[in-house]
């Protein structure tokens, strides 16, 4: 099992986690409400867990461009 991190506006791949064995506590998922659990989090059949962030580039395209926040995906 590995937990994969993933820019949710770009798709761009952020880093990836190879632990057998991680709380989610000390990944912060306990800090999250269901809501954003079911939007941030999916796995995959062979048991991956897929993690939707956000990356620097899109972090300083949206503080810079409010009206971006009204796209899914951005383009950098």
């Amino acid at each position: 099992m590995a937990i994969l991190y993933y820019c949710r506006h770009c798709g761009i791949k952020l880093g990836k986690l190879d632990k057998l064995s991680v709380h989610t506590e000390s990944l912060g998922f306990s800090a999250l409400t269901e809501e954003e659990r079911q939007e941030m989090i999916s796995y995959d059949h062979s048991g991956d867990i897929h993690i939707k962030s956000i990356c620097e580039d899109c972090q300083e395209s949206l503080e810079r461009n409010p009206a971006l926040h009204q796209y899914d995906y951005l383009i950098h």
